[in-house]
């Protein structure tokens, strides 16, 4: 059963995402000129997702994946162009129509074996299947630990390989921000990002997950961008 929190907290990012910052969110995810501080979010998403791609088998042919949270679908083309069958969702409808439009951009994929298929919905889903790994990158950073830590354990059962995720690392440059984002009107206001201390993560994940490991880690800032990967593995 869903808790009210991650209910009521998935609601709030789909209304943001899908009427709020569709078109901020398009622009900030394409190669269109953007601002100062846009330009570092921009970087520093690329950086997150080449680190999550390279803790992936470089050939992925035959493996499943769950690209929970796609956006635009960037990961998940980076991750059919080596070959894997990518199920790509996400709570707004808006963006997952714009990914299937930006694919025709990229046909190229389906040469290598590649498939991709996105689809709206709730990325906890148990009809969405077993996958061989699961990719959530800033899709969780908007929730609770608890409410992270119940999403990760979703997942568990039907995960043969590994879990890469991304939380907002508790640091004091990330709190101030988040303060000062209280200042805005609440129209313009995205949901709040969850920041999360990594030591009470790591203790949450030991206690929710005993048959699963914490492997690599990796802290990527960039200017307003801050976010930290990290890799669960089956012991």
């Amino acid at each position: 059963m869903e808790h009210q929190s991650y209910t009521h907290r998935r609601g709030e990012i789909e209304h943001y995402f899908d009427r709020t910052a569709v078109q901020a969110w398009a622009r900030l995810t394409s190669d269109a000129p953007v601002g100062r501080i846009r330009a570092t979010v921009r970087a520093g998403r690329e950086r997150m997702r080449a680190t999550l791609l390279d803790w992936l088998p470089e050939d992925l042919h035959g493996a499943r994946i769950l690209d929970a949270g796609c956006g635009t679908g960037a990961f998940a083309v980076a991750a059919a162009r080596r070959g894997a069958s990518v199920l790509a969702i996400d709570l707004s409808a808006t963006l997952v129509e714009l990914a299937w439009q930006r694919l025709a951009q990229h046909l190229d994929v389906f040469g290598n074996g590649g498939h991709i298929e996105f689809r709206a919905g709730d990325m906890l889903s148990a009809e969405l299947g077993t996958f061989d790994h699961v990719v959530a990158m800033d899709s969780l950073i908007h929730y609770e630990t608890a409410d992270a830590v119940r999403a990760l354990s979703a997942w568990a059962p039907r995960v043969r390989g590994s879990m890469l995720f991304t939380f907002a690392p508790r640091t004091p440059a990330l709190a101030a921000m988040h303060a000062v984002g209280r200042w805005f009107p609440r129209g313009d206001r995205a949901p709040a990002i969850e920041p999360v201390a990594e030591g009470a993560l790591r203790r949450e994940l030991a206690q929710s997950l005993p048959q699963w490991h914490a492997a690599r880690s990796a802290r990527v800032a960039s200017g307003f961008y801050t976010s930290q990967a990290m890799e669960l593995r089956t012991t």
